[in-house]
């Protein structure tokens, strides 16, 4: 499948990912239509500060995810979904779980029946390493057992099972992209990688953070991009779940370590209650098999190895430490 000539709804527009993914998509030349979040002050997050040719590009709905009605409208006349649009943070779903069910569980639902109704050629949707749970064996590959250790992970694996039921049930043209922990420019704070760089630029030589044993994949923003694409190219993709991973092991206390590093500080670590995961609730270890990824779309890490993790490292913290950008985030305060 040729993007470029296709009319491409992006649900989750303006979040981290999703609005480097639009980005991407107006530069390979499709017809981009942008589901951003409904809200009063007319704002397409993250998408506000895209270059002005993309902002031109684009066609902007803006609704809820929830609601099957406003997903129906934006999918009229696309040819390819990419669902992107869910809550993500693992401490609010302690919190409010039922939130995330309807977002994850409900608004996927809303964008596959309305695939299947309208004829949509291809819909990607997102899941998450997370369903994974602990790694029972490494590197985790497509067959792992799914565990839901948090009301996060358990929304996220009703998400999946709900796609896949479309493509079994009704040939739904559905593949599920499972990304692996993306970084990069315009991360939320609450992710580790921006919690640690925006402290340090901060001032901060004491680093509030939570559990620093458990390891991580992390990729880069533009790596998890490219893998949306080349999932959505890929007609061996349909039916299949397939790990977007840099088949690289690092731990949380390490990348902290690195950041200090390549920032020229030095900070001790302290341990943050509020930061902690409930026991049974964290992720111990992440590291993905990426080799169904390459075999079914091509797709390979440009990121993959600690080299490339540095130089994402390092493009992160240029981003984050531009006054401009770091003005808008509270480092001071942990966001859940």
């Amino acid at each position: 499948m040729d993007l470029s000539s296709k009319r491409i709804l992006v649900t989750g527009a303006d979040g981290f990912i999703g609005s480097h993914l639009v980005e991407h998509l107006v530069g390979l030349g499709a017809d981009v239509r942008a589901f951003v979040y409904y809200n009063s002050f007319n704002s397409w997050g993250w998408l506000d500060q895209s270059p002005e040719n993309v902002k031109k590009a684009i066609d902007v709905f803006a609704g809820d995810i929830r609601d099957p009605n406003g997903v129906r409208t934006a999918m009229q006349d696309c040819d390819v979904v990419m669902h992107l649009a869910a809550l993500i943070a693992i401490p609010f779903s302690y919190h409010s779980p039922d939130s995330y069910v309807d977002t994850n569980v409900k608004g996927t639902l809303n964008v596959v029946q309305a695939a299947r109704d309208l004829g949509v050629e291809r819909v990607v949707h997102t899941s998450t390493s997370e369903v994974y749970g602990t790694a029972r064996f490494v590197p985790i590959t497509e067959e792992h057992p799914l565990q839901g250790q948090s009301p996060y992970s358990a929304s996220k694996i009703g998400a999946d099972q709900i796609a896949q039921s479309f493509y079994l049930s009704f040939e739904t043209p559905v593949a599920t992209i499972r990304p692996f922990n993306t970084y990069g420019p315009r991360q939320s704070a609450r992710a580790v990688i921006p919690t640690i760089i925006t402290q340090i630029a901060n001032g901060k030589r004491e680093i509030r953070l939570g559990a620093t044993h458990p390891t991580r994949d992390f990729n880069y923003v533009s790596d998890t991009v490219r893998g949306f694409c080349a999932v959505a190219q890929s007609d061996r993709a349909l039916g299949e779940v397939i790990n977007i991973g840099s088949n690289y092991e690092i731990s949380i206390g390490e990348t902290a370590a690195l950041i200090a590093e390549r920032m020229g500080h030095d900070v001790r670590i302290v341990s943050d209650d509020q930061r902690l995961r409930p026991e049974k609730s964290e992720v111990e270890r992440l590291w993905a098999a990426n080799d169904k990824a390459a075999e079914l779309t091509g797709w390979s890490p440009e990121y993959g190895t600690r080299e490339g993790f540095g130089r994402g490292i390092e493009e992160t913290i240029e981003w984050f430490t531009d006054p401009g950008n770091l003005s808008q985030y509270k480092a001071d305060t942990y966001n859940i």
